[in-house]
């Protein structure tokens, strides 16, 4: 039997990874950015409910932003640390830039949650645009105190 090669995410150490934006990895002009959220294994993990909103609301405006038409995917690690983002031919200056826009976009945002009904989503009791506004800011402020290299400490 064929041994089963570890996934790219998995050999990153996870122990010396802190709040930020990183390059997951680069498939042909496809790019995996990690939006990390939260310090892994530190006890401070988001709650399901801002993580099911801030996916509804960042989706949402991502996807509807300069560079939606580029936008692969959007959506929680497992983990309740962070978010990926899959984006096509783009360079990490415009995803930061427009990562920090929809941020200030959600921190601002005012009326319904973006897909907030039965027919629109699986779970849509559990959302809250106040959860998605309290997570947006705080990764607005990680992003404006961090160096953002994109790159994982080694």
């Amino acid at each position: 039997m064929k041994e089963i090669a570890k996934i790219t995410s998995f050999t990153v150490d996870h122990t010396k990874m802190m709040p930020g934006i990183y390059v997951s990895r680069i498939d042909g002009d496809i790019t995996t950015y990690d939006l990390r959220f939260r310090r892994p294994n530190a006890g401070d993990y988001i709650s399901n409910l801002a993580m099911h909103s801030l996916e509804h609301m960042f989706a949402t405006y991502v996807r509807n932003s300069e560079i939606g038409g580029d936008v692969i995917y959007f959506g929680p690690m497992g983990c309740q640390t962070g978010f990926y983002l899959l984006v096509r031919g783009l360079d990490n200056e415009t995803v930061l830039r427009v990562t920090k826009d929809v941020l200030a976009r959600i921190c601002a945002h005012e009326g319904e949650m973006f897909g907030q009904s039965e027919v629109e989503c699986g779970n849509y009791r559990n959302l809250s645009v106040e959860a998605a506004k309290e997570e947006a800011a705080l990764f607005a402020k990680v992003l404006d105190t961090s160096d953002n290299t994109f790159e994982y400490r080694k």
